[in-house]
């Protein structure tokens, strides 16, 4: 299974992501989580994303599919994957799906946590107080969901045209949506089969 987790800054997509990989016995793949893992070691990648994510900016594209493009294959290898955040635009979307087909890795199923605005604002500044993420400040907050109406909701068409989309109402205790996203993977699993 190759899974993908589409929806906005805390939409639960890392959560669900993680879960479902567990259930499944698939690799859970972050962008973000990578991402920071490499701002966090001073790696070139990590250097070259640092500013933009500190500005709740788009890592550009090239950087972020350079340090996917191993981590997807290894994940295919061994059985799957669900990965979250990433891609982000539909441009990345035809980038990856044109390296990822050429290695055989490409997304089978897209699965969107539809959640609102407000709870989503909520969910992220408590995370970040919580947590401590630089990224989860309210100014940064807002700047990347305005971000991801724009750039980022397009995908939805997209993953409707070229692959199946499974939108889930992600706006629910955590466990209700997990067994909702399931239910419906199941479903689309035996259409693939």
């Amino acid at each position: 299974m190759r899974l993908l987790l589409v929806g906005a800054p805390g939409a639960g997509k890392g959560t669900q992501a993680r879960l479902i990989a567990q259930h499944f016995g698939v690799v859970h793949l972050s962008s973000g989580e990578l991402l920071r893992d490499h701002v966090a070691k001073g790696t070139p990648i990590g250097r070259a994303a640092q500013a933009y994510m500190a500005r709740g900016e788009l890592v550009p594209d090239a950087v972020v599919l350079d340090m996917l493009r191993g981590p997807l294959v290894a994940a295919a290898a061994a059985g799957g994957y669900v990965l979250d955040g990433f891609p982000r635009t539909v441009e990345q979307a035809e980038a990856a799906y044109d390296v990822a087909k050429d290695l055989g890795v490409s997304v089978q199923l897209a699965v969107y946590l539809k959640v609102a605005r407000e709870a989503l604002i909520a969910r992220i500044v408590a995370r970040g107080e919580s947590s401590g993420r630089v990224d989860d400040t309210l100014d940064v907050v807002e700047r990347r969901l305005d971000v991801y109406d724009k750039q980022t909701r397009p995908l939805l068409d997209y993953y409707r045209e070229r692959e199946r989309l499974i939108t889930v109402n992600g706006d629910r205790p955590v466990e209700e949506v997990t067994r909702s996203v399931l239910v419906q993977l199941q479903r689309a699993r035996k259409l693939l089969d």
